[in-house]
């Protein structure tokens, strides 16, 4: 079975009305970066990052996975799909992908402020100051903030270096470490990159470009390549 090896960022999220951190209008015009996305941040203001993240929950759990979504779910059925996803929603997993690995946390846990190791589902959309861990620490947002490692980089690598072919959805190949994941996978690999304005693809070999939103563009892309697998 053939390992199909996705990358997905804001982009396809967008679709289903999440608003995006980065783009014209998104959230990092609205607030600062400083006060809601760093440790420091935490630090100084536990309440008000909480609040952020707790509308950023309910926003999530009233959209619904789009077309895209939908379409990455169903390569399952021929090929071996790994997702790997900067998305901090759940939408793949609620459009019936099974492998998904999330880079930068996700939205609907918690994990303890004392030990990392200690994650939660959060019930329901609200995480609150007193909820605490079962060692009696505050509980945090299951996220990786701006100056925090990724700890699934090193993992999200050995990835893509087994990728028979490799999408990249949603997401410019601009924003690091990420970005650098297309450049792990096997240069015979055949690459696709569905993105109506694609940056960041200068050098990359065997890549083919479709340059239509994800709900479209991958439905597309996806027909394709259950079609040629037959």
């Amino acid at each position: 079975m053939k390992k199909v090896v996705v990358l997905t960022g804001a982009g396809i999220s967008a679709e289903s009305g999440i608003k995006t951190f980065r783009d014209s209008g998104g959230l990092w015009e609205e607030v600062d970066i400083n006060e809601v996305a760093t440790p420091e941040g935490w630090k100084k203001n536990p309440a008000r990052v909480l609040e952020f993240y707790n509308l950023r929950r309910k926003q999530v759990l009233d959209a619904k996975p789009n077309a895209g979504h939908l379409a990455l779910a169903e390569l399952e059925n021929v090929f071996d799909v790994q997702v790997i996803t900067q998305n901090i929603d759940n939408l793949h997993e609620r459009a019936g992908s099974k492998k998904v690995l999330h880079l930068h946390g996700e939205v609907t846990k918690s994990r303890s402020s004392l030990d990392p190791g200690l994650i939660y589902e959060i019930e329901g959309w609200q995480l609150d100051i007193g909820d605490k861990c079962s060692k009696g620490s505050q509980l945090r947002p299951h996220i990786v903030w701006f100056g925090e490692l990724v700890p699934n980089m090193e993992l999200a690598y050995r990835m893509a270096s087994e990728a028979d072919i490799f999408i990249v959805v949603g997401t410019s190949l601009n924003v690091h470490p990420a970005a650098g994941l297309v450049h792990y996978a096997p240069e015979q690999a055949l690459k696709f990159f569905v993105d109506p304005n694609p940056a960041g693809v200068e050098g990359i070999q065997h890549l083919e470009l479709i340059q239509e939103k994800a709900g479209k563009g991958l439905p597309t892309l996806v027909r394709k390549l259950l079609s040629e697998s037959h």
